[in-house]
């Protein structure tokens, strides 16, 4: 029974690399349409379903784990901007004040049929932003592809006050719950969840303990 992750994330790679357990790489076969409907976390979790499934049919002997990111705003979702000028919206939306980062995870196989949704939430404080300091962020171009227009894990760093939760939730992978459903699915973890979350070794995660 392989391990398949259903993304195009280089985070979530990187994220998931750090249990230690062997997985591949497949990417989602499905499009990010929002459902009007939905509030925020209900779509997280929806996309992330959505990523699985897509996958999980075409292997249905294997566990499938989608995940998807979005920003909660006074009820409001913010995805990934299509451009920097919508970037630059967005990052002047959050400024001075607090937002959720809802991070849904779905864990698919078929041949058990296995279907697990969960989303992990943790609440952001983004600083004050000088124009300046907002152009600057800009010119890195690292907004894109980025739900809500920024990257915790990267230069975005600057811009965050604090979080209040789980740092690799807002990076795109709740890592103590995919340890969670992976161990309650047989899946051996090589490394210990605890000792990751001690010893934090991804970007910046020290920052924000």
């Amino acid at each position: 029974m392989r391990v398949i992750l259903a993304s195009t994330s280089p985070r979530r790679r990187e994220l998931l690399a750090l249990l230690g357990v062997a997985f591949d790489v497949v990417p989602p076969a499905c499009e990010e349409v929002r459902s009007p409907e939905l509030a925020p976390r209900d779509q997280a979790q929806q996309f992330a379903l959505d990523k699985a499934r897509s996958i999980a049919d075409r292997y249905p002997a294997d566990l499938v784990l989608g995940s998807d990111t979005v920003i909660d705003v006074d009820a409001t979702l913010l995805g990934k901007p299509h451009d920097l000028t919508q970037a630059e919206t967005m990052l002047r939306q959050l400024q001075g004040r607090d937002h959720q980062v809802h991070t849904g995870l779905a864990l698919i196989r078929h041949k058990t049929r296995l279907s697990v949704a969960v989303v992990e939430t943790a609440r952001v404080r983004m600083k004050p932003c000088p124009d300046e300091e907002l152009r600057d962020y800009l010119k890195t171009k690292e907004s894109l592809g980025k739900a809500g227009g920024y990257s915790i894990q990267g230069e975005g760093a600057r811009l965050i006050e604090k979080i209040e939760g789980d740092y690799p939730t807002v990076v795109g992978l709740p890592l103590l719950q995919v340890a969670t459903l992976l161990a309650q699915q047989g899946v051996m973890l090589p490394k210990s969840i605890e000792e990751i979350y001690r010893l934090k070794p991804y970007a910046n995660w020290k920052e924000f303990a």
